[in-house]
């Protein structure tokens, strides 16, 4: 007897540091995950395209399944104007069998359609980088900071690091000064300095800060304060006060001394939070949007007002 292909809808979120895919059938129940490497395009151009697939491959699995419609969270997703990139998709999808409109979203949409049940409001994304986006409609309205750690990202992963980095070169002795230099490989102030100027990932030291700040020392805890301070800024920035927030990216989705704070300051103003703790389930919900279902649709978008605003795993990123 024939084996019929099932409908399903196939859901990713592409960032820096991995790719992870989910495929969810006409109600919503999760069929299969999978992840792969780095998928942002505009740090990886073609090869983001292959890990992205990759991931795919590994959620749809050997079962037979018809895909209706595919939506891709990226970060970096203006890269797919360069032709070259936009092939490699092309070509993974070829490869995969897809049919299906494969829609590709910046990673704010996605993270914000997983925070809970909403079609507009803000979210507020602190990972490596940071940015404030104003969502109507599953349409980005507004955009605040997201310019790069040279030029902004206040307040993430990166701007922690830098901020440690930076107190530790000019007060050699502190606490915190002692622990970057344990990961530098720094024996001296003068070697601190040399390490820095090779540009290394600042945004590895975010957890080191973060854990002295949960212990209590004065100069991590003034930074993750001041980097909820600025995160909330940002926010502020959409000029969208009363509009529902959801929070991504590690240090808004883990139990951070950041994310504390920000939870604090949100909380004093009476606004309503959801956590995006699965943008690829996020990117799936919009997937499954776009085929018209509309019971369906709601049921699943009834699910997330009991799994988005759930608390975050206690970690450092």
């Amino acid at each position: 007897m024939a084996v019929v292909a099932r409908s399903v809808v196939v859901g990713v979120d592409a960032g820096g540091t991995a790719s992870k895919a989910v495929v969810v059938d006409e109600t919503g129940a999760v069929l299969g995950r999978g992840s792969a490497g780095p998928g942002n395009p505009a740090a990886g151009g073609p090869a983001a395209a292959r890990a992205i697939g990759s991931a795919l491959r590994a959620a749809l699995g050997p079962a037979p399944a018809t895909v209706t419609s595919g939506v891709v969270g990226v970060a970096g997703a203006s890269a797919l104007a360069d032709p070259a990139i936009a092939a490699a998709f092309a070509a993974e999808w070829e490869a995969l069998g897809l049919r299906c409109p494969m829609r590709i979203a910046g990673d704010a949409v996605t993270a914000f359609a997983a925070g809970g049940d909403w079609a507009s409001g803000a979210v507020l994304i602190a990972g490596t980088g940071a940015v404030a986006a104003l969502v109507e409609g599953f349409e980005i309205t507004r955009v605040a900071d997201g310019l790069g750690w040279l030029l902004g990202d206040e307040g993430s992963g990166m701007w922690l690091g830098l901020r440690a980095v930076r107190l530790a070169a000019r007060r050699w002795r502190a606490p915190l000064a002692r622990r970057v230099a344990a990961h530098a490989g720094a024996a001296t102030a003068d070697d601190l300095v040399y390490w820095a100027q090779a540009l290394p990932p600042f945004g590895a030291l975010a957890p080191v800060v973060c854990e002295l700040a949960d212990a209590g020392d004065p100069d991590a805890s003034a930074i993750t304060t001041e980097a909820a301070r600025r995160l909330v800024a940002t926010l502020d920035e959409l000029e969208a006060p009363g509009a529902p927030v959801v929070l991504a990216g590690g240090l808004l989705v883990a139990d951070t001394p950041v994310r504390r704070g920000v939870l604090a300051r949100l909380a004093a103003r009476g606004a309503t939070v959801g956590t995006a703790h699965d943008p690829a389930l996020g990117a799936a919900r919009l997937a499954l949007r776009s085929t018209a279902q509309a019971t369906t649709n709601a049921a699943f978008d009834t699910a997330f007002r009991g799994s988005a605003h759930r608390p975050g795993p206690r970690r450092s990123q």
